[in-house]
Parts: C-alpha cells; sequence; structure tokens
C-alpha cells in the first residue's frame, strides 16, 4: 500500500480530524483515509454502501429474500448442539 505525508496541516485542522475520528470510533489515521476515499468517488457514482455488499456476496449462493431489521434487539448466540 502507499503512503501519503502531509505536512505542515494547521492545527485546528488537525484537532478537528481527532474529533471526528473520535466520533466514529477509530483513530485519526483511518478517518483521513475515509476523507480521502470519499473524496475520489466520481461524480454521479453513488460509493457502495456495506449492506449492498454482503447482499451481492450472498446472492450468489441462494440468498434472495429480505432481512429482518435487528436495531434494538438483544443478540442471542447460536445453539449449535453441543
Amino acid at each position: 500500500m502507499a503512503q501519503v505525508l502531509v505536512r505542515n496541516i494547521e492545527d485546528d485542522v488537525k484537532a478537528q480530524l481527532k474529533r471526528r475520528a473520535t466520533l466514529h470510533g477509530w483513530s485519526m489515521e483511518e478517518e483521513v483515509r475515509q476523507i480521502l476515499r470519499d473524496a475520489v468517488v466520481e461524480p454521479g457514482r453513488a460509493p457502495v454502501k456495506l449492506g449492498s455488499l454482503v447482499a451481492a456476496r450472498f446472492t450468489r449462493i441462494g440468498l434472495s429474500g429480505e432481512l429482518p431489521e435487528l436495531q434494538g434487539q438483544t443478540a442471542v448466540a447460536m445453539d449449535f448442539g453441543k
């Protein structure tokens, strides 16, 4: 993977990057990577969402129905008969 070094970033810009990274729950370095990824998306082309990627992957093996929303529900472990 390539590396980019950016010098002479203003202190307030660095502080704002740090705040954004904290809000997203990742490092400042990952925040910058995300910003750069978003910046190079071709105009008129929407970025692919994670759910769409997952659905596309499972379509090939038979997933055809809608998945239920699980927001606010408690996760229950699967019983594998052990």
